[in-house]
């Protein structure tokens, strides 16, 4: 119950940023060209500084074995959205299964999952999450990718090394093992910036709600895709958690990683590569607003 409480005071709380990103984008205060610039900013600048800052705590067993059994479940969880999505769509024309199939693999966890999780569970939870999301933005780079086209592997592991949270968590991780002091203006300094992503990538995501036809949301395979998504992973994550004996911290924020929306990136390769754009976009606005609703009810069975 504390955890669903905690989840309803920072989905509050989000949900006022997201009110904001849409008052603006309604004034035109956030236009096309702002709300790409912003995204750059978050995914490239803020997030990392907020994967980072989270590194700021002592590398002991006792983290190093809850790291391990973080990244075990994610990765299980990768692995069998990787397979289920191969057999769970199959009816669909190519040009929807695709993106059916990367939203189900690709979910938004840095963009969304990360600010949340530091709104419930603060520097210690961010700590796990940023190890959570590393096998997601693995597949996102290498299978994910590959079902919209045919990239080398030299692409693949310059998308996945290149990334910046991927990056950030390399540093960070390094700065643990090595015990690299940093001046305390630029810790300060960093964790700032860090503190902006939550509110930032909300505002974002309210740009998006704005002009939306609610009625081309309500279509029978973009509930089944919030079904899988949404309810179905997450489920057999917390089933997984409660076998391995997890404590409610980690169980919580595997959970809210794992049960995130569809990941933004479709939108972008659905549009690259020649595959329906406009319904990879309603994936990710309809799986955006479930997942307010389907996170908070998740929570309450920790």
């Amino acid at each position: 119950m504390d955890g669903f409480i905690s989840m309803v005071n920072a989905q509050m709380i989000l949900l006022l940023y997201l009110a904001v990103g849409m008052y603006c984008r309604m004034k035109n205060i956030i236009d096309d060209h702002a709300k790409g610039k912003l995204t750059d900013l978050v995914l490239k600048i803020t997030l990392p500084c907020m994967i980072f800052a989270s590194f700021n705590r002592p590398l002991t067993p006792d983290v190093l074995q809850k790291t391990a059994l973080v990244l075990l479940v994610a990765l299980c969880i990768a692995l069998l959205s990787f397979i289920g999505g191969k057999f769970l769509y199959y009816r669909y024309p190519h040009e929807r299964k695709c993106i059916l199939q990367y939203c189900t693999l690709v979910n938004n966890s840095g963009f969304l999952g990360m600010p949340m999780v530091s709104s419930v569970y603060g520097a210690e939870g961010l700590l796990y999450a940023s190890f959570f999301i590393i096998p997601n933005r693995i597949m996102m780079w290498s299978a994910g990718l590959s079902l919209f086209t045919q990239s080398d592997f030299k692409s693949k592991c310059k998308n996945i090394l290149l990334n910046p949270g991927i990056i950030a968590c390399f540093l960070g991780l390094a700065r643990q093992l090595l015990l690299i002091p940093l001046p305390g203006f630029l810790d300060s300094a960093i964790g700032n910036i860090g503190s902006t992503t939550s509110p930032l990538s909300m505002m974002i995501i309210g740009t998006m709600l704005v002009g939306v036809s609610w009625k081309s949301l309500l279509e029978p395979s973009i509930f089944y895709l919030g079904a899988v998504r949404l309810i179905a992973l997450p489920l057999i994550a917390l089933v997984i958690m409660k076998l391995l004996g997890f404590e409610p911290m980690l169980t919580g924020v595997s959970l809210i990683l794992t049960a995130m929306p569809a990941g933004s990136t479709s939108a972008l390769l659905a549009s690259k590569y020649g595959a329906d754009a406009d319904y990879a976009s309603r994936c990710i606005i309809a799986t955006t607003i479930l997942s307010l609703i389907t996170i908070p009810l998740l929570m309450l069975l920790i």
